[in-house]
C-alpha cells in the first residue's frame, strides 16, 4: 500500500477515535508555514542583493505587482 495512503488513513482513524479539532490544528501549521515564508523573505531582502535573489527565487515576471519589493528597490 502507498505510504501517502496509510498516512490519511491513519489521521482519519486519529481523528474519529480521539475527536481532536483537526481544523484548529491544520489552521495553525498552514498559517505557521505562511509565517515562516514571511520572516524568510524580510530576512533575505535585508541581504545584499537580497531583492534580486526573491525575484529569482519566485521567477517574479511582473515586479510592479510587488509594491513592497518595489519599495526597497529604490
Amino acid at each position: 500500500m502507498n505510504q501517502h495512503i496509510r498516512f490519511v488513513e491513519s489521521w482519519a482513524e486519529k481523528i474519529k477515535e480521539n475527536k481532536i479539532d483537526w481544523k484548529t490544528i491544520h489552521t495553525e501549521f498552514i498559517n505557521s508555514q505562511f509565517q515562516k515564508s514571511e520572516e524568510f523573505i524580510k530576512r533575505l531582502s535585508k541581504e545584499k542583493d537580497g531583492i534580486d535573489k526573491i525575484i529569482k527565487l519566485y521567477n517574479i515576471k511582473n515586479i510592479k505587482g510587488y509594491h513592497d519589493l518595489l519599495k526597497k528597490n529604490d
